[in-house]
């Protein structure tokens, strides 16, 4: 119970500023009224009976006492000081109570109420007076409409939310866009024996935002699993980065998301192929690959990993060992954990002859291993132990299924003991429910994490290799390229909005070291002619023109002409059925340059995302490119192993590898074109859209072409 005695906070908080709202010595529940039942009634209530350490304020004009509490009038009536105040009263009322928490020194506030950016422009005015007051007064703002804070921590013990029960301390920190999505998390949580160290609603973020709760938890002793529930980014790349700081290092702490919204932002009049592949989803499943954040697409997915993390050590590898008293659900087990991309470990011959000794001769002491559906909890026992012990083990799944014999809580107290004395992460699936649920409870209070199905299970162990596989992976810090950064700008500063001619497409890419060709817009059949002959042939004819985005369709490229005559041809053709076709284009030339001997044909786009800012995207390349989709994503510029993992993460990587006695592709020249366009793009904010596309890959001794640019300026 919270102690309702006058109490200084003379000593502060902490350092931290976000302490005043998680660690607060004194909080002032601000619009609270006597009537059960509403918010401002069951937040104060829950403060009070969840038995928060520190001292607790009601704010209610006009009542004497809330709860046998002596009530305030205003803020400024206490007399002590206040850490943290949480405002209930209803929208159009917040701006003055922030006002009073500035005059009165309060500096963390949970605004609970709805009413602001979420209802319309009107309330979007709203949000922004609030913001603009909690900047005056150094204010850390969680909200508005959210449904609060809840730290366990026995020396806080608060609940400053409306949930309707405090849920268990654990080790889990849960933050949350939506807050009756995390009313309803809290009940399955409570369900599922799991605790949390901090659960955060933060709602419209007016103030802190997920990057700045992030880097609270990333610091907090309490917490070693973060998980996130996003409907909106606003600072996608200040997000990537932080997260790329909190997953890695000496300190990482693994972080799960569920991104609601996986419909694209539609393509806004983006005519470029990256333009209208890149939407915002799509993105944002590359990026946070990038950052170590492991997406999921449901609750039950996010726990099922979290208890993992959050209750076992990290596995050294992905080979998996099965234990099981049922041929069938240990065939299953083992087909689901290869197809998520673990490996069944195949036994030291010490460990076989121990299973050997320990089970009868019918059962397989392979694995999976399969004790017989009579087992007893000393089969289980012996078999778990020689498991655990094996080195080519490096974790475990027990399997059990309720037979007329089996003694399900001997067989679950005896898994918790053997477990105790290992360093391998374990997880169990007793399936059924009703006869295993006993069996189940001393697993999950032993910090067991079980799983209905085993399938599950395995899903959750291949997230946890997601997240070791990113530790592994060695930090590859970035390098800018030797480029002619002057050259660029002096195309592109002066150039008005829309897409670059394409000859100044390609010069801006030659400074950036892309390999361009040698080229020559030419204006006449003369000149045309005459260039082609000082190149050699074969080469290729292109119009130019600001009106002609798409020149295949239009007839606008001539390809592999072999001599004079059929250059001279092309050029009078092409000339003749444009002006037929798009009489008003203004054709500023004819680009010539030489055939491009055959290749891999891959596309580089970049795009300036609202969110993300500039990213990249490679992929098959062609015409065909919106057909296949076969593309990657990420977050410009990138060093060396992104651009790696980019190009060898589309489907169809083994075509450039060389399949079926194919010759491979310059994989190492793609991947250095790819960190030069995300250099481009990231120096130059005035480029919206690009696409190289496509650039012919060769052999790596041929190495790779530009064959078609189009950059589109901002």
């Amino acid at each position: 119970m919270a102690r309702l005695t006058k109490y200084s906070t003379d000593e502060g908080p902490g350092d931290y500023p976000r302490d005043r709202i998680f660690r607060p010595k004194s909080i002032a529940v601000m619009g609270v009224t006597p009537t059960p039942g509403t918010v401002p009634y069951d937040i104060f209530h829950n403060i009070l009976s969840s038995g928060y350490t520190g001292v607790l304020y009601p704010v209610a004009p006009g009542k004497r006492a809330i709860s046998s509490v002596r009530a305030y009038r205003y803020l400024t009536d206490i007399e002590d000081d206040v850490d943290l105040a949480v405002i209930v009263f209803p929208a159009a009322v917040c701006e003055r109570a922030l006002t009073m928490c500035g005059q009165k020194g309060v500096k963390g506030v949970i605004v609970i109420s709805a009413g602001f950016r979420e209802v319309g422009p009107e309330g979007a005015e709203r949000e922004q007076r609030i913001r603009d007051i909690c900047k005056d007064y150094d204010i850390s703002l969680i909200g508005p409409n959210c449904l609060g804070v809840i730290n366990t921590d026995p020396e806080i013990r608060l609940n400053a939310s409306f949930a309707r029960k405090m849920p268990a301390e654990g080790r889990i920190a849960f933050l949350s866009q939506s807050g009756a999505l995390g009313t309803a998390v809290l009940d399955y949580a409570r369900a599922k024996n799991i605790g949390f160290s901090k659960f955060i609603s933060f709602g419209n973020k007016a103030g802190v935002t997920e990057i700045g709760l992030l880097d609270y938890l990333y610091k907090d002793d309490k917490t070693d699993v973060i998980l996130l529930y996003l409907e909106e980014l606003r600072d996608g790349r200040g997000l990537i980065e932080e997260a790329k700081r909190i997953t890695r290092g000496p300190n990482a702490k693994p972080i799960l998301a569920i991104k609601a919204g996986r419909t694209p932002q539609g393509a806004d009049a983006a005519s470029s192929h990256t333009g209208s592949l890149a939407g915002e989803d799509a993105i944002c499943e590359a990026v946070f690959r990038e950052a170590g954040i492991i997406r999921v697409g449901s609750i039950e997915d996010l726990f099922d990993t979290a208890l993992l993390l959050a209750n076992q050590p990290m596995p050294s590898g992905d080979r998996v060992a099965i234990i099981t008293n049922a041929g069938g659900p240990g065939v299953m087990a083992t087909d689901a954990a290869v197809s998520v991309g673990l490996e069944m470990a195949r036994f030291a011959p010490e460990t076989t002859d121990r299973l050997r000794a320990a089970l009868p001769a019918a059962a397989n002491v392979k694995n999976p291993v399969d004790v017989i559906g009579d087992a007893p909890c000393g089969r289980y026992e012996a078999a778990l132990e020689a498991v655990l012990a094996d080195p080519e083990v490096d974790q475990v799944l027990v399997i059990l299924t309720p037979q007329s014999m089996t003694d399900i809580d001997a067989i679950a107290r005896g898994i918790v003991r053997i477990h105790a004395g290992s360093d391998k992460p374990l997880a169990c699936s007793f399936m059924g429910a009703c006869d295993v649920q006993s069996g189940i409870d001393i697993l999950q209070a032993a910090h067991i994490p079980h799983y209905i199905l085993p399938e599950w299970a395995c899903a959750a162990m291949a997230g946890v290799q997601r997240i070791r596989r990113w530790r592994d992976t060695p930090l590859v810090p970035f390098q800018p390229l030797a480029v002619d950064q002057s050259a660029a700008r002096a195309v592109i500063d002066p150039a008005p909005s829309g897409y670059l001619p394409e000859d100044q497409a390609l010069a801006v890419l030659a400074a950036y070291g892309l390999p361009v060709p040698p080229h020559r817009l030419c204006r006449s059949l003369e000149e045309t002619v005459a260039f082609a002959d000082q190149l050699g042939y074969p080469v290729v004819l292109r119009v130019v023109s600001p009106h002609i985005i798409h020149k295949f369709e239009l007839k606008g490229v001539a390809l592999d002409l072999a001599d004079a005559d059929a250059v001279a041809a092309a050029y009078e053709a092409m000339i003749a059925n444009i002006g037929k076709v798009m009489p008003a284009a203004e054709i500023c030339g004819v680009l010539v340059r030489p055939m491009i001997p055959p290749g891999r044909e891959v596309i580089l786009g970049a795009k300036r995302d609202p969110v993300f800012g500039p990213t990249l995207m490679f992929g098959v390349g062609g015409v065909f490119v919106e057909v296949f989709r076969d593309v990657t994503f990420g977050l410009a510029p990138i060093d060396a192993g992104t651009a790696s993992r980019m190009v060898r993460g589309i489907r169809s990587i083994d075509v450039l590898r060389g399949a079926r006695g194919t010759e491979a592709a310059d994989l190492a020249g793609i991947e250095g074109c790819l960190r030069r366009v995300g250099q481009l793009v990231s120096d130059f904010e005035r480029i919206a859209e690009l696409d190289v596309n496509p650039l012919i890959a060769g052999p790596a001794e041929r190495g790779c072409a530009v064959a078609d640019v189009r950059i589109r300026l901002e």
